[in-house]
Parts: C-alpha cells; sequence; structure tokens
C-alpha cells in the first residue's frame, strides 16, 4: 500500500486492501480504477464495497494512478481523514465511565504508530493521544499498520503531552505509565477503577521525565526472556490485555 497527502488534507490511499479498509471505514469519497486493470476477487471485492457504501467509482489511466499512489496495483482511494482531536477536546469529549486512553509520548516510527492504534482499537480504547512535534503522524505506512483504526479511532493530536494528560486527570481519569524500571509490573499491579490513561514512551528513551512526572503510577512488563525490550505496539497489547483489560471483566461481575 501506498499514499499520498491531498492538499486538502487528505489521501491518496493505493492498493486493493487498504482501499477496502478505506471503504469500510466510510472514509473514502472515490475510488479510482486503473483502466485495463484486471478483475481480481480482490477488485471484485472493492468495487462491491464500494457500490454498497455508495461511493463512486471512475477509471482513469494507470499513470494517473502512478503519480498518487506508486504501489497501487490498479486501484486507489480519495481518502478524507477523520479530524484530528486538540487539547481542549480532552476535557468535554464524551468518555464512558471505564473509558481506557492510550498516549504516546514521541513515538516516531510510523509502523509502531499505526500498529498502537490497531492494538488500542482492538482493545475497545475510546482515544489515542499522541505528540504534534517530533512523532509519527498519519502517514501511509502508519494507516497500513493500523489496518483502518486510525480512519476512525478518535485520535488527539497535543503539543505537551504532560499538559494533556493531566487535562485528563481533571476529567478523572488514572494515568499509569509503562517503564522499565517501575517496582511493580503489570502482573502484580492492579489497574486502578474507572478512566485510565495508558502512557507509552518513545521506542529508545521510554518515558520523559516530565511525562512520569504527571503520571499517577508506573509499571513495567516482566522480561524473562534474552530480549529486554518490547516494540511499543507489542508493549501495548501486554499492557492492555494483561492489566487493563482483566480490571474491566472483573468489575463487569
Amino acid at each position: 500500500m501506498s499514499s499520498r497527502r491531498r492538499r486538502d488534507g487528505g489521501l491518496h490511499l493505493g492498493g486493493r486492501r487498504a482501499v477496502a479498509e478505506a471503504l469500510r471505514a466510510g472514509r473514502a469519497r472515490s475510488v479510482l480504477v486503473a483502466e485495463g486493470a484486471r478483475s481480481t476477487e480482490g477488485l471484485r471485492d472493492v468495487l462491491a464495497a464500494a457500490r454498497t457504501a455508495g461511493v463512486p467509482v471512475r477509471r482513469v489511466p494507470g499513470d494517473r494512478l502512478d503519480r498518487l499512489a506508486p504501489d497501487h496495483r490498479g486501484v486507489v482511494a480519495e481518502v478524507e481523514l477523520p479530524s484530528p482531536l486538540g487539547e481542549p477536546d480532552l476535557g468535554r469529549f464524551p468518555f464512558p465511565a471505564d473509558a481506557v486512553v492510550v498516549a504516546l509520548d514521541g513515538i516516531t516510527d510510523p509502523q509502531n504508530l499505526g500498529a498502537s492504534a490497531r492494538v488500542a482499537d482492538a482493545a475497545g480504547a475510546a482515544m489515542l493521544v499522541s505528540r504534534a512535534r517530533r512523532a509519527a503522524g498519519v502517514t501511509p505506512a502508519a494507516v497500513r499498520a493500523s489496518a483502518g483504526a486510525l480512519l476512525h479511532l478518535p485520535h488527539a493530536v497535543v503539543a505537551n503531552i504532560p499538559r494533556a494528560l493531566r487535562r485528563l486527570q481533571g476529567a478523572g481519569f488514572a494515568v499509569v505509565g509503562l517503564a522499565e524500571d517501575a517496582p511493580a509490573s503489570v502482573l502484580d499491579a492492579t489497574c486502578p477503577p474507572g478512566p485510565v490513561v495508558i502512557v507509552l514512551g518513545s521506542e529508545g528513551e521510554g518515558l520523559s521525565r516530565l511525562v512520569r512526572e504527571a503520571c499517577d503510577e508506573l509499571v513495567s512488563l516482566p522480561m524473562r526472556g534474552a530480549v529486554g525490550s518490547l516494540n511499543a505496539s507489542s508493549a501495548l497489547a501486554a499492557a492492555l490485555y494483561a492489566y487493563v483489560l482483566p480490571s474491566r471483566a472483573t468489575a463487569g461481575r
């Protein structure tokens, strides 16, 4: 899959799987198909999804698609990205009582951003929060790695993660950071009741000092093998499924 950002803030997404994801997320404005493209099962599925969604399909010369998305494989979607939320939205967003928010402190790899969004969505997170500067944005690789999650998961892009965390704390959230040197692991600690924010640091540096200071608690992942760390999305999955979600299941009994 490849993609190119449009001047109006949208994207051109290339590749049949990516286009299908955009259609399922309700974000495709139109679908462009290369003239003479071979009618494969994948293309037929895309066209059927476009018809179901009421999204127009146009046949265009292949060289036009080459300019929009070089790895298009015969089909490109003109995609409207969700409008990013800002810091003020954190205080007025209609979070459920047991909301889970995932905050990323300086994740710079688009693959990790996308994969983290996919994990957050799978675990039922209400929102993703990330940094505006020195962090990955919604790029082709991020959209692909998210399996479409970045096209519909509420996403707040903020200038200052510690300040955003304090705003969430003001809305009743407990903030828990993942840190290698935390005194308790996700297997030993108990997730706080009510709404919670899980914070991940950058791939190399971990949580910044100010973000650590903004956290109510720190927890670690038990690393019992030769490898001393996990990438951000894997660490997030472990924390959500071993620490956060079990507490929600217990509370619902």
